[in-house]
């Protein structure tokens, strides 16, 4: 399991890269203007029925540019993994089929698109901000039990409103901060075992750099 999710990492770091570089060579030629964020977030499930457990693993990255001094536009891709412990259970697959163990379930969240801002107090050092992003998101679940497991990967509509700022210690424009909390909506929807999944919804923070 530690393999699968390093090389999912190295994955969707590389193409991370790819989508922030041409918004980093904006930002250094008009900083006012283009911007890049790359952070870590926390993630917390609410009532997904599948990997509930909180986690920290996971990343977005962000590019875009203001189109006004105010309203900002560009493009987004994060990634997530949820894990939780489930014991000795009994599961009735069906009325013939019967599995006795213990599992791990592991959710791994894939979403990008299109983010939307709008800053307040562009000038200043602290400049707050509301978002949208709108997009796609891949969603792959894991029943991991004894030395076998059971998956389901699907795709969905991505919603998620968020709430930031950016902070430039040195000034606007240049190198800071980024915070921000937020809120997650997907329309995925997986059949894994006795498990259903019926949209996944989402609450988290991220703290990261900002360019």
């Amino acid at each position: 399991m530690k393999t699968i999710c390093i090389n999912r990492l190295r994955i969707v770091f590389a193409c991370a890269l790819s989508l922030l570089f041409p918004a980093l060579g904006g930002a250094q030629q008009q900083m006012k203007n283009g911007y890049a964020n790359i952070d870590w977030q926390f993630n917390i499930p609410i009532n997904n029925g599948f990997a509930e457990k909180a986690s920290g693993w996971g990343m977005n990255f962000e590019g875009g540019y203001y189109f006004t001094p105010n309203i900002g536009a560009g493009l987004f891709m994060a990634f997530h993994t949820n894990n939780e412990d489930i014991p000795t259970q009994t599961l009735n697959l069906s009325s013939s089929s019967r599995l006795t163990t213990d599992q791990q379930h592991s959710l791994f969240q894939l979403p990008f698109g299109a983010a939307f801002r709008y800053r307040f107090m562009p000038e200043k050092k602290f400049s707050p901000y509301v978002g949208l992003k709108l997009g796609a998101q891949y969603v792959k679940a894991i029943s991991y039990y004894n030395v076998y497991s059971s998956s389901n990967e699907k795709w969905g509509f991505f919603m998620s409103p968020e709430i930031g700022a950016n902070i430039y210690p040195m000034g606007p424009g240049l190198f800071g901060f980024h915070v921000a909390l937020y809120y997650e909506y997907a329309t995925n929807e997986n059949r894994l075992l006795i498990y259903k999944i019926e949209g996944l919804n989402n609450l988290g923070f991220r703290v990261g750099l900002s360019f």
